[in-house]
Parts: structure tokens; C-alpha cells; sequence
């Protein structure tokens, strides 16, 4: 029989896997509800007053011995289910005592009698007294101070959040915690912000509880003095000792426990600190310090001895204060043994130790790719907020390998707190190589042409390739896209733009961490061809200067094997990297093409009138960019931008054809001006393509 109970117990208390507690709450709305509609016999209103003072009792106990607000996480919940259960008694016995008053003190049950005469001594008017007294205490001075604390509680907590989530991301990129334990921090700020911010809604309910008191009162009195006497025919004392008395007891005895909870709420959103209960922190906070009891016990000691003043009293607490300040004066001068065994591990700890220098390891090395948030911008890469920045860059690295030719360094996310809150920062070895700014749950909206649509949003740019754009919302998407706008989202947006300056950067991406993995990576497809040409033929450094001056120029790497071939062919003859990178490019000059133009066998090119061309050959072969002409070099860098711009318009690849002398300075020269303006040489044109000239440098000077 015993163990029967003990697993019923077990199932309504939560251990088992019953649906008690999920029932808990239901069942009470129910009560409340029945206690609005139907009447209730006497003894069943003391029942649910019991009840509720019992039920603010508890409240009251887990708010004193609570370590954390969020251990009473529930607690708006219970303070709107509290406040409801009161307000339905109220209606319940409000009901009795105006439909029974005029039988006596007791129509309502014992517990409303009791709080009405015994409590307040029988005389309505003191009841009347010590009640306005207690919502005075409640309404005025726990209630308000309870509720300003609750909001500016919630302020904070919500403008801190942000500082928080970076803080526990750069604890993860630091390695100090794992993933598991950074999905759990967040989650605990995610569920510390939603608490302070239902409590600074639900310290209203305690509000509205104390003013319904009032009125409750009044409308008792007043509904009490006018059944008594109109409908019961009785005198104006006899009514207003029955009816008052069971008023003042009604509102006495659901006052309390409004009390008590007010005086709960008050303890959990004042509540600081995480490691120890309520009572802890004020014993040990209050009472650990010797000097202020010494002063204490001083001061009352002092009024003890002054004539007139009740000498027994303060002399007899100026002891015991003066006692305990003593006694925690020689405890605190005598160190515990653990007190004794800690200095002794900080005074062998504090001797210098051999390896005590500074090492290599305290040296940090500078991120290779780096991307810097600011803290509005935390959310987009917390999978817990179906954040998928992380999962973009992850897609950019791959695209860019497989694109390029080589796998690029990791990108180290990390939060700025320098940043405006929707800006961020590319960094490059810890140079900033690009920045911009973008707005989480908005669209970039990015005119690819000259479309006279307009939008309703904010006017800028896009970040990766310059062009007009606005930031709108959701509901100018639809709208923006029928225009013929090109509509991407914010993590969209930061990708792209990482990914175009990576295509732009492959040559400094390529350091010899990555040149030597893309080594073993080929010497697995094949080691002959490398244990042959790479360090034997060429060397490391040699090799990776061919391929940067191939990713400088955006050819691609990515037919590594015709690339060492040729390096092969021709590393006898010279080991300049720079000839090295033009026969490379010989040999990929069908690749080149088609990388430029894509699958067609007639190119359009731009050409340089050829009395241009004989002065850039003769100041240029041989001698590099000292020998051109300032004049010459501006005018040219200026025709050759406006041109590419043109051709860029058109639809049509701006590719500048020159000779074969010439190209590579021709390359550097105009490189800055306009940089995706190709050249290439006469020799890198396929004998399967067609050339068709287009614009002609020169033709206006």
C-alpha cells in the first residue's frame, strides 16, 4: 500500500514521467473560474483562503532561498496565477457576505471571522485602519519600489544581451569553452532577458491586486450598508457591524498573502549574485565586518547613557553587538587551516621558477583572414538563431577552392566592439582590405543596371562591386525583384563580399603554408610529376611567386599539373619567376581565354593605335615603367578605364591585347586604374579563336 502512495506521490510531484504538473495550472484556471460563476458554502471559502495564504507562504520561501532568478524562472507565471486565485476569492466571498451579512460575523466562514474580530480586536474601524495601513505598505512601498527595479532591470538586461553574446563567442573562438557550452550560455542570456522582461509586466498584476483591494472594500461597505438596511431592515449600527467587519476580514485576510507575494516579487528582481541564497548574502554581507558592529555598539552605548533614554535596552544590545563584533574581530585575526594551507600553495607558487620568462607561446600570430562583427550583426553566425553566416563562409572557401585552384586559410569570426553595431570588417594578415555595413532581417536591393524604379528604403551601395543599392524590407522583396533589382539578404550581402575580395587577394591568401599542402595534395594524384620538377627543378619559393603572379593577374590555378609541366619544360633555361609566370601563361592561354570570354571562338579586344603602341614598346621593353612618360602613363590609364567601363556596359569583356614585350607592365601599369581589365599577349591568343577589334587606346590624342 505504501509504495501505491509513494508512486502516486511520485507522478503528481513530477519524478515519474505523469502529466500532474502539466495538469497543475489548468486545474487551478478551472478553480478560479467555478469560484467566479458558482457560490461557495462557508467552509469551502476557508479552505481556499487557507489555500492561498499557504500558496503565498511558499512563493514567498523559494524567493528567500533562491541563488538565481532564473532558479524561479516560473514565477510571472505563478505571481499571474497567485493574483488571479485572490481576486476570485474576492468575488466568491464578496458574493457570500452580501447575500449572508445580515446573519452575523461568521456567514463568510471562520477564517474571514477570524481576520474580522479576533485579529483587529473586534472594532471595524481599527480593521478598517490596519488594512489601508498594510495596502499603503504594499501598494505604495513594495509594490513601486518592486516594479521600478523589475523595469530598469529589464533595460539592462536587454542592452547588456548583445555584449553578453560576444562575449561568449570570443570565449569560443578563444577555445576557453567548447560548442556545447556556448549553446548553453546563450541559451541562459536568451532565457535571463525574456524573465526580467515578463517581470516587468507581471510586477503590474501585484499593482492592480492592491488597487482592487481598495474597491473590493468599498464595494462591500457600501453594498453591505444598502442590502442590510433596504432589504434586511436593519439599523445602521447593526449593518455596519456585520457587514463592515466581514468587509474589513475579506480584505484583510486576501491582503496578506497580496502581501507576502508582493514581498516575494520585490526579493527576485533585487536579487544580485549567483552563488549564494538570500539570507546568506545579507548575514554575510551585514554582519562580517567588526568595525561597523564595534561603531554600532559604540553609538548605542552612547544613547544608553544619556539620561531619560530606556537604559536597560540599549545597554543590553550595545553588549551583545560589542560581543559579536569582538568575536568576529579574533576569528578573523586567527587564519583557518585552510587559510594557512593556501598561503603556503601561494608562496611556493610566487617563487620565480626557471621557465617563468616570456615564450613564443605568448605570442599570438596575426589572423591570415579575419572578418570582425559588430555586435548587432552576433546573430548571424548563432546556429541557435538559425544564423547561417558560418555555413556561407564555409560555401564561400569551397567555391573559392574550386574555382581558383587552392584551398584558402580558415576565416577567424570574431565580434569588434569598435564597430558601429551593423558594420563589419574584412581583414587581410590584420589589415583591413574592406568593410561595410548590414541590417539582419533587411534586404539589399542592388540596381544592375539603370532601373528607374523607385524604393522605399535607405540609399547605398553595394559593399563588394560598388554598385547602387538600397536596404528594404520584406515587403518592398516582391516589389524590388518584378523592378528587375537583384534582392539578396544581409548574410548574402557579407558573403559575397568576402568572396570577392578573396578572388581579389588570392595572391596574398597564397602563403607557403597553403603552396606546400597544395604540394602534397598533387603528390598524391601525382608524385612522380612532383619528387620531378617541385623542390628538385624548382624550388618552394620560386613556385609559389609563379603562382601569385598568375593569381595577381586572376588566372586561375587550377591546372596545377599543366603548370608544373610547363615549369618543368622551362626551369632549365631560367629560374625568374617572373619568365617563369609568362611561359606558364603561354601554356594556359586556352584556359585564359575561356576564363575570360567563355566558350566562343571570336574575342573582341581593345587595341592600342599603333603609334601609341611603338612608344610603349621602346619606353618599355626592358627598361620597366621609369622610361614612359608621366603624361603618356595618366592619359593611358585614364583611356583604358573609360574604355573597360564601356565594354563592361556593352555586355563585352574588356580585354586589352598587346604585344608580347609589353604585356606584363602593360598589366602592372593599368592594374589600379582598372582592375578588371585584362591584357594579354599576342602569343596567349589560341590559333582556334578569332579576333575582332573593338575600341582602339589612343584614337582621341
Amino acid at each position: 500500500m505504501m509504495n501505491v502512495f509513494t508512486q502516486t506521490a511520485d507522478k503528481w510531484l513530477g519524478k515519474g514521467k505523469g502529466h500532474g504538473p502539466s495538469m497543475a495550472a489548468p486545474i487551478l484556471v478551472m478553480l478560479v473560474l467555478s469560484m467566479l460563476v458558482l457560490p461557495l458554502p462557508p467552509w469551502m471559502l476557508d479552505t481556499f483562503f487557507t489555500l492561498n495564504i499557504a500558496l503565498a507562504l511558499t512563493v514567498m520561501m523559494v524567493a528567500a532561498y533562491m541563488k538565481r532568478a532564473l532558479d524561479f524562472a516560473a514565477f510571472p507565471a505563478v505571481l499571474l496565477l497567485t493574483t488571479l486565485m485572490r481576486l476570485s476569492l474576492n468575488v466568491a466571498s464578496t458574493r457570500v457576505v452580501l447575500m449572508e451579512g445580515h446573519t452575523g460575523p461568521g456567514a463568510a466562514g471562520a477564517v474571514i471571522e477570524a481576520f474580522g474580530t479576533f485579529l483587529v480586536g473586534g472594532n471595524f474601524a481599527v480593521g478598517v485602519i490596519v488594512f489601508l495601513i498594510l495596502v499603503v505598505i504594499n501598494f505604495i512601498v513594495i509594490t513601486k519600489g518592486a516594479e521600478r527595479i523589475a523595469e530598469v532591470g529589464a533595460r539592462f538586461t536587454l542592452d547588456a544581451m548583445p555584449g553578453k553574446q560576444m562575449a561568449i563567442d570570443a570565449d569560443l573562438n578563444a577555445g576557453i569553452i567548447d560548442d556545447k557550452e556556448a549553446k548553453r550560455r546563450r541559451a541562459e542570456v536568451a532565457e535571463e532577458a525574456d524573465f526580467f522582461g515578463n517581470m516587468d509586466g507581471a510586477s503590474k498584476f501585484v499593482r492592480g491586486d492592491a488597487i482592487a483591494g481598495i474597491l473590493i472594500l468599498l464595494i462591500n461597505i457600501i453594498g453591505g450598508f444598502a442590502i442590510g438596511m433596504l432589504q434586511h431592515g436593519l439599523s445602521a449600527g447593526d449593518a455596519a457591524n456585520s457587514y463592515i467587519t466581514l468587509a474589513v476580514g475579506d480584505a484583510l485576510v486576501a491582503q496578506v498573502p497580496g502581501l507576502l507575494i508582493s514581498v516575494a516579487a520585490a526579493m527576485v528582481v533585487s536579487r544580485v549574485g549567483k552563488e549564494e541564497e538570500l539570507g546568506e548574502q545579507i548575514v554575510t554581507q551585514m554582519f562580517d565586518s567588526p568595525k561597523v558592529l564595534g561603531v554600532t555598539a559604540a553609538v548605542l552605548f552612547l544613547l544608553g547613557v544619556v539620561p531619560g533614554m530606556p537604559h536597560v535596552v540599549f545597554l543590553t544590545f550595545a553588549v551583545l553587538i560589542g560581543s559579536v563584533a569582538f568575536w568576529l574581530w579574533r576569528s578573523q585575526q586567527k587564519p583557518s587551516a585552510a587559510e594557512v594551507q593556501a598561503q603556503e600553495a601561494a608562496a611556493a607558487a610566487a617563487q620565480p621558477a626557471p621557465d617563468a620568462e616570456a615564450t613564443w607561446d605568448d605570442l599570438q600570430p596575426v589572423d591570415l583572414l579575419g572578418l570582425e562583427l559588430g555586435y548587432r550583426l552576433i546573430p548571424m553566425v548563432d546556429k541557435t538563431r538559425q544564423g547561417d553566416l558560418l555555413m556561407r563562409i564555409k560555401g564561400v572557401r569551397k567555391k573559392f577552392a574550386q574555382e581558383v585552384g587552392f584551398l584558402p586559410p580558415a576565416v577567424h569570426v570574431r565580434d569588434n566592439l569598435e564597430l558601429r553595431p551593423s558594420a563589419y570588417r574584412i581583414t587581410l594578415r590584420g589589415v583591413v582590405v574592406g568593410e561595410g555595413e548590414v541590417f539582419p532581417g533587411q534586404f539589399l536591393a542592388i540596381n544592375p543596371g539603370h532601373i528607374k524604379t523607385p524604393l522605399i528604403g535607405t540609399a547605398t551601395t553595394d559593399p563588394a562591386f560598388g554598385l547602387p543599392a538600397h536596404w528594404i524590407d520584406e515587403r518592398q522583396k516582391e516589389n524590388a525583384q518584378m523592378a528587375g533589382y537583384t534582392v539578396v539578404d544581409s548574410e548574402t550581402v557579407l558573403a559575397t563580399h568576402l568572396s570577392h575580395l578573396m578572388q581579389v587577394h588570392a595572391a596574398k591568401l597564397l602563403s607557403r603554408t597553403e603552396v606546400q599542402e597544395l604540394v602534397a595534395h598533387v603528390a598524391k594524384l601525382a608524385p612522380k610529376l612532383i619528387e620531378e620538377v617541385v623542390p628538385a627543378m624548382v624550388s618552394i619559393g620560386v613556385f609559389q611567386k609563379v603562382l601569385q603572379l598568375l593569381l595577381e593577374e586572376s588566372v586561375n590555378i587550377r591546372d596545377i599539373r599543366t603548370i608544373i609541366e610547363s615549369l618543368a619544360e622551362h626551369a632549365g633555361q631560367t629560374q625568374d619567376p617572373a619568365e617563369l609566370a609568362r611561359r606558364v601563361r603561354m601554356a594556359l592561354a586556352p584556359a585564359i581565354v575561356q576564363q575570360i570570354y567563355g566558350p566562343v571562338n571570336e574575342l573582341e579586344v581593345i587595341a592600342i593605335e599603333p603609334g601609341l603602341e611603338r612608344l610603349l614598346t621602346q619606353a618599355l621593353s626592358g627598361q620597366g615603367m621609369a622610361a614612359l612618360d608621366p603624361g603618356v602613363a595618366d592619359m593611358l590609364t585614364q583611356s583604358a578605364a573609360k574604355v573597360a567601363n564601356r565594354q563592361e556596359e556593352n555586355g563585352v569583356p574588356a580585354c586589352l591585347l598587346v604585344p608580347d614585350a609589353i604585356r606584363s607592365a602593360m598589366a602592372r601599369l593599368l592594374r589600379r586604374a582598372a582592375p578588371r581589365l585584362q591584357v594579354l599577349a599576342h602569343s596567349e591568343i589560341p590559333d582556334t579563336h578569332l579576333i575582332r577589334i573593338g575600341p582602339i587606346l589612343g584614337e582621341a590624342t
